[in-house]
């Protein structure tokens, strides 16, 4: 006997029998969807739990430190400097006869730059001459006289007085024969400053002159500068070197030089001296650098990026300024240790705007928080975003 068959027989057995089952079955349907219902709510609620945990951690961002290398590129401005810088003026008045060179003219030692003619001067020196031919004749007469009185003087037939005196105006008149010489020679030495000569091998780099100027040596009146004279074969370097570097730098520290008109490459010079004190307003050391130009590639008076390799110590790190936390105990920072926040304290080195380097306080490899906020303390649980490097 089948099921149905027993089914039909029960019916036959129970009239009612067909209501009670059909009310079982929408029960049944009812409470399973009762029960689908509160799953999914419980499913959801499971779900914003676990959002809700996740988003009560604190997001941060983290950088793990720069490692400084033993030599540490230091870049500050320099005044580019020729080793001679000479003004040539006038040792003479009068007027320019002639001129040889102009701006940018390579002269050797002694070439003839200028020409001054010097009407007054040279008849000086022709009355100075002059003065010196009747002083050396009276010179020439006096020596005769007394020659003849020293003479005369043995035998008693001019007086001793008479013999003194001609001794004496023979000496006076050497004498004045010694003081004419002397105004000629330095008439004479006047009179070579007509022309003016290049001190060294050089470059014009100023001429401030024309024929027929007027010039004036300087004793009468200010003096006129004639021409600028700078030797570029060899350069000072002038830096200004923050004091935290002072104790570095010293003589035979390499120094690159970088221009902007010949950007990546470098001129390589040489510290040479140091001011040995350090300048009150500025609170800088001034340094000198000594640079090679045999080509003349670099200018007088350019502006130049100086890096110096300064040493550093190997334990030092660089990390950005906005890690600090600035708390009353002391300059803190925060480091991420198995989601935990750690604070540590470290001891700053040299400032470098956006980066500082620390000295002591890490080892390198953590993760070190970048931004925190003021909140944060040591053990707070934190959530990392992928660490960066310095740089990278």
């Amino acid at each position: 006997m089948g099921a149905s068959q027993s089914f039909e027989k029960l019916a036959r057995l129970r009239p009612g029998f067909k209501y009670w089952l059909t009310a079982i079955i929408v029960v049944l349907v009812v409470a399973g969807i009762l029960a689908s219902g509160i799953l999914v709510r419980l499913r959801a609620e499971t779900a914003l739990n676990r959002e809700t945990a996740r988003i009560a951690v604190t997001p941060v961002s983290v950088v793990r430190p720069q490692s400084l290398s033993p030599a540490q590129d230091v870049v500050l401005p320099g005044n580019v400097q020729p080793y001679y810088n000479s003004p040539i003026y006038a040792r003479t008045n009068g007027y320019v006869k002639r001129w040889y060179v102009d701006i940018g003219a390579h002269v050797k030692q002694g070439q003839l730059l200028a020409e001054i003619e010097t009407p007054e001067l040279d008849q000086q020196l022709q009355q100075a001459r002059a003065n010196l031919a009747t002083a050396q004749a009276n010179l020439d007469l006096s020596q005769i006289t007394a020659s003849r009185y020293q003479r005369l003087k043995s035998t008693n037939a001019v007086a001793r007085q008479d013999v003194d005196n001609s001794t004496g105006v023979n000496s006076a008149n050497a004498a004045i024969v010694h003081a004419d010489q002397a105004n000629v020679r330095q008439l004479e030495a006047m009179q070579s400053f007509e022309k003016v000569y290049a001190p060294y091998d050089g470059v014009i780099t100023f001429r401030n002159t024309d024929i027929g100027d007027l010039i004036n040596s300087g004793n009468t009146g200010p003096s006129t500068q004639l021409f600028q004279i700078v030797q570029p074969q060899r350069l000072r370097v002038y830096v200004n070197v923050p004091e935290p570097y002072a104790k570095q730098v010293k003589s035979g520290v390499g120094a690159d030089l970088e221009l902007a008109e010949y950007p990546g490459r470098y001129f390589h010079g040489n510290l040479v001296r140091t001011a040995q004190a350090i300048d009150y307003s500025t609170r800088t050391l001034l340094v000198e650098i000594a640079v090679g130009n045999p080509a003349g590639e670099i200018f007088n008076g350019a502006y130049a990026q100086v890096h110096f390799k300064l040493p550093t110590a190997s334990s030092t790190y660089l990390i950005p300024v906005n890690c600090l936390l600035f708390r009353a105990e002391g300059l803190r920072v925060a480091v991420v240790k198995n989601g935990c926040v750690e604070l540590r304290v470290i001891k700053p080195g040299h400032d470098f705007g956006d980066r500082i380097e620390v000295v002591s306080g890490l080892k390198g490899g953590e993760d070190v928080v970048i931004n925190p906020p003021d909140s944060i303390v040591a053990g707070q649980a934190v959530r990392v975003g992928q660490p960066s490097v310095i740089g990278g």
